[in-house]
């Protein structure tokens, strides 16, 4: 495995090799990432700090057959909870990036002024980008491509990395996310503007092709029958799922009740919108797109079709009726370079603390911002990128923001006690994602998400979602999968049969990969990241929810059903099954020891 080592103090570019016994203990992406960022990252240095680590990392399915192979991971110090921070997005950036030569960026230090890291040909320079500052991301994105030729892969940040949003993203491709825990800051820190791979004319060394062939078409196969909605609405066909089991977030966690909810699935959007695919390295699932509004205020725009998060977002989280109007928002909350989740709360936030009076006009710099008001939403949004006005302050996040303004406005803030806020869902109808939510070492979830996992791993299915030790317990046998699943360089949504992701494996590396040792991959990753965290200021108490956050629902199909009771219980439960000290949290020794990571026992 070839490392990419870019000083931005010293701007200079080197390389290093893995060998063989790491790559097959990390794998690759946030497995690899975990490792670099444990060993690199001591305690005392914050997010911002140029000693702070940014690694972009592949794994060795990125750039093969595998569908959805473009897909890479960024690991670093976090500006949204002070600890770890990964994140994963899709595209094409990934796949590049092998075809170059390389399987990983390790990037260190503080540019002195703006720069750009271009990799072509199998090299690297660093280029002056003075008159990238000021660009959004699709600018910058298309601006780059002029130079350097359109078969390139471009992923930047806008006004908000910039300017230091704690909840800034990291955009490329045209729509493409690495969203989770402010690492859109970081690289702003960093004074890096951007971080740009051309297609080149390279190669993935894969042992047994015609073994891939065979269970890469198996895979995708697999993948598209589990659920074929996914293909032929994008992820928006989700509303219809979540609104039914009271997941929806609605008007800022007040209510489960949002009506015409059924303009916002993605069977409307792809029936009266118009919308053509867009698709990731080497994918045939069809669930990205290009949107183009037709009806409404904001007809004739023109974007990416949004996610199902973003939708939910700048739709029912700020009580937001008008679909075209959230494509809109969404696109604006990409081209700034910010993470939507974050985004749709704190103007959720704002909103309702508006209408209780507890925000007042003059607070938000002349903006009256009222339940559902896009246009207001875009003018707060911008102040937010820029840290303009009132802007600088919710810049912070909703938790900051809310405890400046403190009192009642504080208890209507969703947000975890580690600082950042949850994704697109109401977990109170959810809770394996509340919990996944406020015990991940990463920012967001880490063991649950995407389609069922349980019977791929032995484990009979859940049946009772509300059930405190039977969600914690499932929740606790199923983390490892979804980490190893990001040290593949493969996107999640293709690759939803775990025995045969692990026959591609193991037919592009010649490894004989198990469930159980993919497992401990995972595992290995989740556990590093926690002893960082704990290096970092991690603490038992704040791995809970909000007041909001965890509050009982009102109304709705999960009417008076409050996980804030059970919390002491679900949260000993789980640490217990994890192999982490239950009055603690910390790993245990024989956990540590289990995994290989031994040489951590020294810093807890």
């Amino acid at each position: 495995m070839r490392i990419l080592r870019v000083d931005l103090n010293k701007e200079q570019t080197d390389e290093e090799q893995i060998d063989h016994e790491v790559v097959r203990k990390y794998v690759g992406g946030t497995g690899l990432g975990a490792k670099y960022l444990y060993e690199e990252v001591p305690p005392g240095v914050e997010w911002s700090d140029a000693n702070n680590r940014m690694i972009f990392c592949t794994g060795p399915l990125a750039g093969t057959r595998v569908g959805g192979s473009g897909t890479f991971s960024v690991v670093s110090k976090g500006p949204m909870t002070n600890l770890a921070g990964a994140s994963q997005a899709n595209g094409f950036f990934g796949a590049f990036l092998r075809f170059s030569g390389f399987d990983g960026i390790v990037i260190q230090g503080a540019a002195s002024r703006w720069k750009r890291l271009h990799i072509h040909d199998g090299k690297a320079e660093l280029v002056d980008a003075d008159d990238l500052v000021g660009k959004d991301t699709w600018e910058t994105e298309d601006l780059i491509r002029k130079k350097v030729g359109k078969r390139c892969s471009v992923y930047s940040i806008g006004p908000g990395g910039e300017s230091g949003v704690r909840f800034a993203a990291i955009v490329g491709d045209h729509g493409h996310v690495a969203a989770h825990n402010g690492l859109g800051a970081v690289m702003g820190s960093k004074k890096l503007k951007a971080v740009s791979v051309e297609r080149g004319q390279g190669k993935v060394s894969v042992v047994d092709p015609t073994r891939l062939s065979k269970a890469a078409k198996e895979l995708f196969e697999a993948s598209v029958k589990l659920d074929p909605n996914l293909g032929k609405y994008g992820t928006a066909f989700a509303f219809e799922v979540f609104i039914r089991i009271g997941a929806l977030p609605i008007r800022n966690y007040t209510t489960n009740i949002f009506p015409g909810w059924e303009k916002f699935k993605g069977e409307y959007l792809r029936t009266h919108f118009k919308v053509k695919p867009n698709p990731c390295w080497a994918c045939r699932m069809g669930h990205c797109g290009i949107i183009e509004v037709t009806e409404g205020p904001y007809k004739g725009f023109v974007g990416e079709e949004p996610e199902y998060e973003a939708l939910a977002a700048m739709g029912s989280v700020i009580n937001q009726t008008d679909p075209g109007a959230a494509v809109m928002l969404a696109n604006l909350i990409d081209r700034l370079g910010i993470d939507c989740n974050e985004s749709g709360y704190l103007i959720g936030w704002l909103m309702e603390c508006y209408e209780k009076g507890l925000v007042k006009k003059d607070d938000l710099d002349g903006i009256e911002m009222k339940w559902g008001d896009a246009e207001a939403t875009a003018a707060m949004l911008k102040k937010i990128a820029h840290r303009e006005g009132c802007g600088k302050l919710f810049a912070e996040g909703v938790k900051r923001a809310a405890e400046t303004f403190g009192g009642e406005a504080l208890n209507c803030a969703v947000y975890t006690q580690k600082g950042a806020s949850p994704r697109g869902h109401d977990h109170r109808g959810n809770w394996a994602e509340m919990i996944d939510t406020c015990l991940s070492n990463t920012g967001t979830i880490e063991s649950t998400g995407g389609f069922p996992q349980s019977e791929q791993l032995g484990f009979p299915p859940l049946q009772d979602r509300f059930d405190p030790l039977e969600v914690s317990t499932q929740n606790a046998r199923l983390n490892g999968r979804r980490q190893f699943e990001d040290s593949l360089g493969v996107c999640r949504f293709c690759a939803q049969d775990f025995k045969l992701t692990l026959d591609c494996l193991n037919a592009v590396t010649d490894w004989d990969f198990t469930i159980p040792e993919a497992m401990d991959v995972g595992r290995r990753a989740i556990n590093q990241l926690r002893v960082f965290n704990f290096r970092h200021g991690l603490t038992k108490e704040i791995e809970a929810p909000s007041v909001r956050y965890g509050s009982t629902p009102v109304d709705g199909p999960v009417k008076g059903i409050g996980i804030q009771p059970h919390w002491e219980s679900i949260r000993r439960n789980y640490y217990q099954l994890m192999g982490w000290d239950p009055e603690t949290g910390k790993p245990l020794p024989e956990t540590l020891k289990k995994l290989g990571l031994e040489d951590l026992l020294k810093d807890l």
